[in-house]
């Protein structure tokens, strides 16, 4: 089984979050599984470019990744030397997995691989929401999928990572067929975190990148409206325009001295996912959430919006609270956790890390996965 992934961004390009890490691991586990794996990717790493060596093939963690150099900054990623080489060796592959759309890279790598009449698997990896189609860029985008993409992707099998996803996908188009496996996320060895010590406030948490359909002008409005005592960390990166518009938000509600910005957090991330209460996501729109997966791996409870992919698994495994994404919804939640449901937090940090490392234990994903492929290599054969 020879597998081509395609991204526009991979690792180390963590300046674009949750999918990188994803395709990734993905392909991490599946070179481990005896999979032969290759990635085509560009040299993206958000305004500037990776310290890469462009058209030349590396070993990155196992896995063979080419990075080639796009002459388009974000968000287009227009690369005409992967293009011209996937042309070239399409048929070497059982199947090209292409993540993520609304890029040049994805399109058009798609394109190549259907007149190439090589098996396509698409993972949008929330790119294809109907969030995603009303936020930016609305007219290129419905032209786009119009004119090109609606027919190309119909002519593709879909990943998806959630059951909401799925059901975004069949409301857009008509692929040849849909199937709903969750995201790799990538978690440390299992171990038991020391109690927090107890505090008056209720310790909250955003940890995610700093950006609009995040929702934290939500959270930010929904905080003026509690009347219990809290304290926010915001822990991750954005356009600073952008992070002085929520500061902004957070002066006129009078909250600028309860919000700590953190900044991006790496080699001490699940320590301060745990050393918190709460974790607050009051997302617009999100197809999966991993930090969803991997602040309760540490037995932290959510609060999600019902946008979240995740809400569904949340909800029936008692990990958290599902609200609304508005500024009421998420203030009485957060009001009803901190004066009536206090000992919900403790019980969901006693049962959340054993449902967590079970769920999404590496091994049994992979094989998942690996029947997956071999199902749609055998289905387009």
């Amino acid at each position: 089984m020879k597998i081509l992934h395609i991204c526009a961004a991979y690792k180390p390009a963590y300046i674009y979050g949750g999918p990188t890490m994803s395709v990734s691991m993905l392909s991490e586990q599946l070179v481990k599984a005896g999979v032969a794996v290759k990635v085509y990717t560009t040299t993206a790493n958000g305004k500037t470019e990776l310290p890469v060596t462009p058209d030349q093939t590396t070993v990155v963690d196992g896995v063979t990744v080419t990075y080639f150099k796009r002459l388009t900054k974000d968000h287009s990623h227009f690369s005409p030397a992967l293009l011209k080489q996937l042309w070239k060796n399409a048929h070497e592959f059982d199947l090209v997995h292409i993540h993520a759309w609304w890029n040049l890279v994805s399109v058009l790598s798609c394109l190549v691989a259907v007149m190439r009449n090589v098996p396509v698997l698409l993972s949008a990896r929330g790119t294809l929401s109907s969030y995603s189609f009303q936020n930016k860029n609305i007219g290129p985008k419905w032209l786009i999928h119009n004119l090109l993409g609606k027919q190309l992707m119909n002519n593709c099998d879909v990943h998806v990572t959630s059951q909401r996803e799925k059901v975004a996908m069949e409301n857009l188009i008509h692929p040849k067929s849909i199937t709903v496996l969750p995201n790799f996320v990538k978690l440390p060895a299992k171990k038991s975190y020391p109690e927090n010590e107890p505090s008056p406030l209720l310790r909250l948490l955003f940890f995610s990148r700093v950006e609009e359909k995040k929702g934290l002008d939500i959270l930010f409005n929904a905080l003026a409206l509690v009347n219990v005592p809290f304290y926010l960390t915001i822990a991750g990166d954005g356009d600073s325009e952008y992070i002085a518009y929520l500061k902004t938000i957070a002066a006129n509600n009078n909250i600028s001295d309860r919000i700590h910005w953190a900044g991006f957090q790496s080699e001490n991330k699940f320590e301060v996912l745990h050393n918190h209460d709460l974790f607050v996501l009051p997302s617009h729109d999100e197809n999966f959430g991993n930090v969803v997966i991997e602040c309760l791996s540490t037995g932290t409870p959510v609060l999600i919006t019902r946008q979240v992919g995740l809400s569904d698994y949340v909800a029936a495994n008692n990990l958290g609270w599902i609200c609304d994404n508005n500024p009421e919804s998420v203030s009485k939640a957060i009001t009803d956790i901190a004066e009536n449901e206090k000992h919900e937090l403790g019980q969901i940090r006693k049962i959340a890390p054993d449902i967590i490392y079970n769920d999404f234990n590496e091994d049994n994903l992979v094989k998942r996965y690996v029947n997956m492929y071999d199902q749609l290599i055998k289905a387009n054969g």
